[in-house]
């Protein structure tokens, strides 16, 4: 059904309510992005920090392991993973997640380095502190910004990935996301039929919110490169 003052977005060919499928699938969507990102996070974050702080050969192995990572094509990766697997948001989460921590590993490694030189890093060892008190209570707090500002461009990319993944048909249909409506669209007629009320709607959620958290993430990311030109 063609959109109406009833049902704003039109219906699909079962009857069923665009406008409300699209706010029901921003649930799902937001919620794989985000928590792929905190699994992403987590490990990008021990491996950064780690690596940076303790150097030497420990530095050397999980730089040489982030390489390796690096080098693996990641979106071929996910589709053959995500494929295995069974259809299911926890796999798709899990996938991203464990694929996409290399960049943050590498940035926040960067910026541990910076952090280990500074005087107080000094003084706190010059009191008797032990290398994973100075490293998870004065180290870690200082690279925050860096941690959120690329949890936040994680997001995005979590999000994009999750929605072609779906889109391929790898993702969980009984948990709607907007990639899945994008999938329901197309395999339905909806591209073929030029039914823009199906498949225009999620494709612009989409759109916009990969674009608002890449711009948040970009503009984070700029304030710590100012703050960190000023030190």
């Amino acid at each position: 059904m063609h959109p109406s003052l009833a049902h704003p977005l039109g219906t699909n060919d079962i009857g069923q309510d665009i406008f409300s499928e699209l706010v029901y699938s921003a649930r799902i969507s937001l919620f794989i992005g985000f928590f792929a990102a905190f699994i992403s996070m987590i490990i990008g974050t021990l491996i950064g920090l780690i690596s940076g702080f303790f150097r030497g050969m420990v530095d050397e192995t999980l730089m040489g392991l982030t390489d390796i990572f690096l080098l693996i094509p990641g979106l071929p990766l996910m589709i053959i993973l995500a494929a295995y697997l069974s259809p299911s948001i926890w796999n798709i989460i899990l996938v991203i997640g464990i694929l996409w921590w290399t960049t943050t590993a590498r940035v926040l490694r960067s910026r541990v380095l910076q952090v280990r030189e500074m005087p107080f890093i000094e003084t706190t060892k010059a009191l008797g502190a032990t290398d994973g008190y100075i490293a998870f209570r004065h180290v870690l707090p200082n690279t925050s910004h860096v941690i959120f500002a690329k949890f936040v461009l994680v997001v995005a990319g979590a999000m994009l990935t999750e929605a072609s993944l779906s889109f391929l048909g790898l993702g969980d249909p009984l948990q709607k996301s907007w990639g899945m409506m994008l999938n329901y669209a197309f395999s339905r007629g909806g591209f073929i039929n030029g039914y823009w009320w199906w498949y225009l709607p999620p494709g612009l959620c989409i759109s916009f919110a990969v674009l608002g958290f890449v711009l948040i993430g970009f503009g984070l990311e700029e304030q710590e490169r100012v703050k960190t030109s000023e030190l």
